[in-house]
């Protein structure tokens, strides 16, 4: 355990901890543990845990959960526990537990000593026999003097109890999450097994828990730290003699099933749970049993709407697209309070992993990234009406740019979700039709560390940098959750301003006494008008057409309600992500052991539910609209007019890339004088050509103005290729 506090009390507290346990303060140490009075052991174990956490809605009348209410705790003697159990906790928490007086006089030292240091906090090494004590005898206070206090208690309890009484206590007093209280509860609820009859991995997980219960809980979304660190108890009982080379090679090999979360009596149970792990961060895991009254942001009847919509799809999702599992996120973008949160299609189904919450879970988000890119070009001078043309191309410099149809490493060459090529497409209806070829000609005008950059200013944390995606970090190469991301969307819906997700507006103790109220904390992370454009943009309807007919699922006559999908390759991830003004609403499905659905796209696979939800929304919620965006100003150069059958540089009536006429480094200034400089520049211009070369009916060479865009992109080319990023 760590304790914030300033510099110079670091140097004290080392100092006192340094003369308490050396020769210098030995008398000091003996006589406060001579005057301290022993407590008594049998009440710890048998204490009644009489005041819960009470968790509120945002009107704080709609109880969602009674957390401690109905706590889980069964006393058994020692003997009643496997020694697989014993020895895993002592392994991972204490393995000298038999051997020191209470104290770990070198892990004090060690600790003490860390502290003299910049930047060190006060550290705990704490032995079990300190965790009995201060998990049952003492308060959450961070201070030095309740540190020396759990110190002489600890030496004082190894004074009058064998080690076997301390164990015996602390074995049935370790909190396992929820309500579950001591290792017998826990291996009922876990395992449907008595704590006599848990096996060498079983153990071993139980005792990975103790640590971080809520963080490591097989129901949440940390089920690959929880796998990791009980493979570290198992290393640690090999390494500690406890356990043989085929014990501990088969422990890690079992696969352990965990039973169905038992809880009941709950509402919001995947957003309760959340909530609940971030008191026990902030307050510590007995905070929870101390009588807090927490109100949340939660819209209880925008969540139980979700939560009903959502589990009326899910047979027919799992029937027709093989998706077992949806979640959704609701929150106010003027606020980031989150409104709703749905993990899974059913918290408590026993076939499908339903206490995971996907919600929080990180996936490919597949196109969903598509309009971070385009708003960073659109600051960097690119209107909505750039065309940039939707053909083949060989991406890849270590190919040559003819090679259109290899995408085979180190050669780059993605295709269209349906396997088409529309030539010249405006930035606006490349980006509300999610057209690949496009999406990637914008991430390299703008910069791939750029576009990260920026995605990760609007909350999107968790991707990584260039060198690991590429130019595939526009299609989906990065995970995200559903939280983030549905928060980052309600950035656009606030005019550029983000407000990171809350989901909590006030927490009183027992007493009536306020310990933390909401205070919003916006970011600016693009411009208004750069706002504008993309909510313009991603609620064109007619701009959809033909990818999505004018009558689809994404479209509300009357209301202003932009909407990306995302569909990742093979379809193991499918994404609508929509907003209006007034709140922002994203949806997930798939399967969390991440195998595919059906081939489709979202606007097949996940729009309907997500239709349903936003409908509701709608008749709950203001009705605003979005800023008008600013007009395409006259001056620009003629690419970014919308103009691109123009004379070139020759005089002739061919059409070229964007890369001719724009200096990518600077769009609104002069054509590059020698565009063939920039890398990309041939590639981008062989596709043209292709396009060009494929659709000669298209062009009337007598006439000196644009083709419209409208008859051009009615024109496709088809190859064999195939992929789903829309």
């Amino acid at each position: 355990m760590r304790w914030n506090i300033p510099f110079k009390h670091k140097l004290a507290v080392s100092f006192m901890a340094l003369l308490g346990i050396g020769a210098i303060g030995a008398g000091a140490i003996l006589l406060a543990v001579a005057f301290t009075p022993t407590p008594d052991i049998a009440s710890f174990a048998n204490r009644q845990v009489d005041q819960s956490t009470k968790i509120y809605d945002r009107t704080g009348q709609v109880l969602l959960y009674d957390y401690n209410r109905d706590a889980q705790r069964d006393v058994i003697p020692l003997t009643d526990v496997s020694p697989n159990m014993i020895n895993a906790a002592i392994a991972i928490e204490d393995s000298s537990f038999y051997e020191h007086g209470g104290i770990r006089i070198a892990s004090i030292l060690r600790a003490a000593l860390s502290d003299i240091l910049p930047g060190g906090n006060l550290q705990g090494g704490s032995t079990i026999t300190q965790q009995v004590v201060k998990n049952t005898l003492l308060t959450n206070s961070r201070t030095i003097s309740r540190k020396i206090h759990e110190w002489v208690l600890a030496i004082k309890l190894e004074q009058k109890y064998s080690k076997n009484q301390i164990l015996e206590t602390y074995l049935n007093d370790i909190p396992f999450g929820g309500t579950l209280y001591g290792v017998e509860a826990a291996s009922e609820a876990y395992f449907s097994v008595p704590a006599k009859d848990l096996d060498l991995a079983q153990s071993a997980y139980l005792a990975a828990m103790i640590q971080a219960p809520s963080y490591y809980s097989p129901y949440g979304p940390n089920r690959a730290a929880l796998d990791a660190r009980k493979d570290l108890v198992l290393d640690r009982m090999h390494t500690l003699g406890f356990i043989s080379d085929s014990e501990w090679q088969a422990a890690k090999a079992e696969k352990v099933t965990f039973s169905a979360s038992r809880t009941t009596g709950i509402i919001a149970p995947h957003f309760v749970f959340y909530i609940l792990d971030q008191l026990r961060q902030e307050y510590g895991s007995n905070a929870l049993i101390s009588g807090l009254r927490v109100t949340t942001t939660l819209d209880a009847g925008l969540q139980q709407q979700a939560q009903k919509i959502i589990a009326d799809a899910a047979p027919g999702l799992l029937k027709d697209d093989n998706a077992s599992n949806e979640a959704m996120v609701a929150i106010a973008p003027s606020t980031g309070e989150i409104l709703a949160m749905v993990g899974s299609s059913n918290f408590f189904s026993t076939t499908t992993d339903g206490q995971f919450n996907a919600a929080l879970a990180l996936r490919q988000p597949g196109s969903t990234m598509k309009p971070f890119i385009y708003s960073l070009a659109l600051e960097d001078g690119y209107t909505r009406d750039t065309v940039v043309f939707d053909t083949p191309t060989q991406f890849s410099t270590a190919c040559a740019a003819s090679d259109v149809s290899n995408n085979k490493a180190p050669c780059y060459a993605p295709v269209n979700y349906d396997n088409r090529y529309r030539g010249p497409m405006t930035f606006e209806t490349a980006l509300a039709q999610s057209i690949n070829i496009p999406a990637i000609k914008v991430l390299y005008l703008v910069g791939i560390q750029n576009a990260i950059n920026l995605a990760k200013s609007f909350g999107l944390t968790s991707l990584g940098n260039a060198a690991q995606y590429g130019l595939t970090i526009v299609l989906g190469g990065g995970d995200v959750r559903l939280l983030d991301l549905t928060d980052a969307y309600a950035a656009f819906a606030d005019g550029g301003v983000r407000n990171p997700p809350t989901g909590i507006l006030e927490v009183d103790d027992s007493q009536g006494n306020v310990l933390q109220k909401y205070t919003p904390q916006p970011q600016r992370v693009i411009p208004q008008n750069i706002a504008n454009d993309i909510n313009a943009m991603l609620s064109d309807n007619p701009a959809r057409v033909p990818e999505y007919t004018l009558n689809s699922p994404l479209y509300f006559p009357g209301y202003d309600v932009a909407v990306k999908t995302g569909t990742t390759d093979d379809t193991r991830d499918a994404w609508v992500v929509g907003y209006t003004p007034s709140i922002a609403i994203g949806t997930w499905a798939g399967n969390n052991n991440n195998t595919p659905m059906v081939k489709s796209i979202a606007g097949m696979i996940l729009a309907p539910s997500w239709h349903q939800i936003m409908a509701y929304a709608l008749s709950t919620y203001p009705k605003e609209y979005f800023g008008e965006p600013d007009p395409i100003p006259a001056n620009v150069p003629p690419m970014l007019q919308g103009n691109w059958y123009i004379p070139d540089k020759t005089g002739q009536l061919v059409p070229h890339s964007l890369l001719y006429w724009t200096n990518k480094n600077d769009p609104l200034g002069p054509p590059p004088t020698n565009p063939s400089a920039d890398p990309q520049f041939s590639r981008w211009e062989y596709g043209v050509s292709y396009w060009y070369a494929m659709h000669p009916e298209l062009f009337n060479h007598d006439v000196m103005h644009p083709v419209p865009l409208s008859a051009a992109t009615t024109a496709v080319a088809t190859t064999t290729a195939a992929t789903s990023a829309l």
